[in-house]
């Protein structure tokens, strides 16, 4: 049963067009369910939130976190939403967006990676070479006398238990299989939107969201132990109070 459910999930990539993000461009592509064509999206027009609920049943009180992104499309509103496992996660997805779209983040590893079981030259998901950068990291830990002959047994066993590299590989297979499945499903327009530019035709960031972050970092720089929310709410209702003085 659970090969079944996994199977009739994997096979939603060759249905689903995932949401695209090209900074070069500064823009955002969207593909509605009801839409022929994809739908493209400036960048800074795109809006973000986040979403807490709580609730109380039998069991006590629980709480649900989500993160969205949407834009208005033909009157309506055209979302994409996903739960999170809580509110620092939430935010923290919409930030690693920013990041890659504001800053050129290129790869997860820039922001965090707490095992640094990636290698310069590895490719971005888990897969074989995490197993090994894995293994010559405890390696050397043992030489280093940071971990002991005990540890290290439990560490073979542990995996010897779980078939070895077997996970790495079924991983490594499931990731290419994606890749060329998302890859198949495609719109023309959007492969073609997906190619990069010259670096003279990349869009620049308007001269409001430059002003904006200018001030964001300059509050923060003088209370940096405030939230940073706090300081983009503040510079957001700053900014749309002077506009409308104006």
């Amino acid at each position: 049963m659970a090969f079944l459910i996994w199977f009739y999930v994997h096979n939603k990539y060759e249905e689903i067009i995932p949401t695209r993000f090209n900074r070069q461009r500064r823009e955002v592509c969207f593909m509605p369910e009801d839409a022929e064509v994809p739908v493209f999206v400036p960048w800074e027009s795109l809006s973000a939130w986040v979403i807490e609920a709580q609730g109380v049943n039998q069991y006590g009180v629980q709480r649900q976190y989500g993160m969205g992104l949407g834009f208005f499309y033909n009157d309506r509103v055209v979302s994409v939403e996903f739960s999170c496992a809580a509110l620092p996660i939430a935010i923290s997805h919409w930030e690693a967006i920013r990041a890659y779209m504001e800053y050129e983040v290129h790869t997860l590893k820039e922001i965090t990676d707490p095992l640094d079981l990636q290698g310069p030259d590895d490719p971005p998901h888990e897969g074989l070479h995490t197993f090994r950068n894995a293994r010559a990291r405890l390696h050397q830990e043992i030489r280093d006398k940071q971990r002991g002959w005990v540890y290290g047994f439990f560490w073979y066993l542990f995996h010897v238990m779980t078939f070895w590299t077997l996970p790495f590989y079924l991983t490594e297979w499931e990731v290419g299989r994606v890749k060329r499945m998302a890859r198949q499903a495609l719109p023309e327009a959007m492969r073609d939107w997906s190619e990069p530019l010259p670096k003279e035709q990349w869009a620049k960031p308007s001269p409001e969201l430059l002003r904006m972050s200018a001030q964001v970092r300059a509050l923060h720089t003088r209370h940096p132990q405030r939230p940073i929310t706090d300081i983009f709410a503040e510079v957001y209702r700053a900014e749309k109070s002077g506009k409308r003085s104006a």
